[in-house]
């Protein structure tokens, strides 16, 4: 299906005068003159990569629409740089970027952490290009901008045992979609066996997340390699080990703890696999050596479609990205806009029974219908997006 009525609204290539590097935005819809979409930086970050994730964006905002909520979903957007974030150039290419992306930045682009990015990376780098914030376009949607800042700024400012609110809260939203699959499955938490691909922000507060639940994080992957245990990893111990882009510390590994090749968590046995790194990482070929029941979209598209049918052949179910993940976009603006304030507990909640509702929703619909997941979600955005047209109109 398309999300709007066409191409993407804006396609931008932008090329680093100093190194060369490219970058992108796509904005594929606006609504009310606003789009939302984060800022990633990875080595072969390609123009198509950014358009698909825009796309996925304006889905992701129109699947969380509620016409009684205060967060009005806005269009969907994404922007990408095409550099190794560890690289030592990184930084001064963000700056450079951001600075040429101010015009949008200021006026239709909200923008945020993404894949290679943390948010105080994108936040000093916003300031230093001369932007007031990384999502200053949309304060003009707002009631009472001066509270509505504030209150963002003291969610960014909780800590739930000694990590972010805004790093736990989109894994919060992974972790509700693999216990509603379960639920709704009959199959208990206990003894359940989940394989984490990357543990950084969304992968690590996704295995903390099931790991109190009850289920078993039995293999994690970084780039180091995978790290399992079959009996389960202790999940709290390496999220303490691990450094600022999600690599574990081996020296804090227990004797009993094993290191497996980096495609190893594929085959890991393990009921749940969630990918929550880079895109593009599940192929025709890797798909074969998977057993397990779901893989759960942690990641943005790391499922390839032909993958994804030949696992459906197999009884493997694709919870999609589109659902999954949405989360964390969600409680910026249920915060900002007022449906949350910035308490951990009333955050997780309505993420919870928001996330719970919509996988609900999601899965009715796919059994209604004899269709895959993903393709309910895309029918559920269908029914959707003419509903925020026809209150706010179209913006092409």
């Amino acid at each position: 299906m398309t999300t709007d009525r066409g191409a993407p609204l804006i396609t931008l290539v932008w090329t680093d005068h100093i190194t060369g590097h490219r970058g992108y935005l796509v904005v594929d819809r606006l609504v009310r003159g606003v789009a939302s979409g984060g800022l990633r930086m990875r080595p072969g970050c390609t123009l198509d990569e950014v358009a698909g994730l825009a796309r996925g964006m304006t889905m992701k905002e129109a699947l969380h629409y509620n016409p009684r909520g205060r967060y009005v979903p806005l269009g969907g957007a994404k922007g990408g740089i095409d550099c190794d974030p560890r690289a030592p150039e990184a930084y001064d290419v963000l700056v450079r970027y951001l600075r040429a992306m101010r015009p949008y930045v200021e006026t239709v682009w909200t923008t945020g952490e993404d894949l290679g990015l943390t948010q105080d990376l994108v936040d000093r780098a916003a300031a230093e290009a001369g932007l007031v914030s990384s999502i200053q376009a949309v304060y003009p949607l707002l009631t009472d901008e001066a509270a509505a800042r504030e209150r963002l700024a003291d969610a960014f400012a909780v800590e739930v045992d000694g990590i972010g609110l805004d790093a736990l809260v989109g894994g919060c939203g992974v972790a509700e979609s693999v216990l509603t699959a379960l639920d709704r499955a009959g199959v208990p938490y206990a003894g359940t066996r989940v394989a984490v691909q990357g543990f950084g922000t969304m992968g690590g507060a996704t295995a903390r997340f099931l790991a109190r639940a009850g289920l078993s994080v039995v293999a994690v992957a970084d780039v180091k390699g995978t790290v399992a245990h079959p009996d389960g990893l202790d999940v709290e111990a390496l999220l303490a080990a691990r450094d600022a882009y999600g690599t574990v510390d081996r020296g804090a590994l227990r004797p009993a703890d094993r290191e497996l090749s980096g495609d190893a968590w594929l085959s890991a046995e393990a009921e749940v696999l969630v990918p929550a790194a880079v895109s593009y990482a599940i192929d025709t070929e890797n798909q074969e050596h998977i057993t397990a029941r779901w893989i759960v979209e942690a990641a943005n598209m790391p499922v390839l479609p032909d993958a994804e049918d030949l696992l459906a052949a197999r009884g493997v179910s694709v919870l999609p990205d589109v659902v999954v993940n949405s989360g964390t976009n969600a409680w910026w603006w249920w915060t900002l806009f007022g449906d949350v304030g910035a308490d951990a507990d009333e955050a997780f909640a309505y993420t919870r029974r928001s996330m719970r509702d919509l996988v609900g929703r999601m899965l009715d619909r796919a059994q209604a219908d004899g269709t895959s997941p993903r393709t309910a979600a895309h029918a559920l955005v269908a029914d959707r997006l003419p509903l925020i047209a026809e209150r706010f109109g179209w913006y092409r």
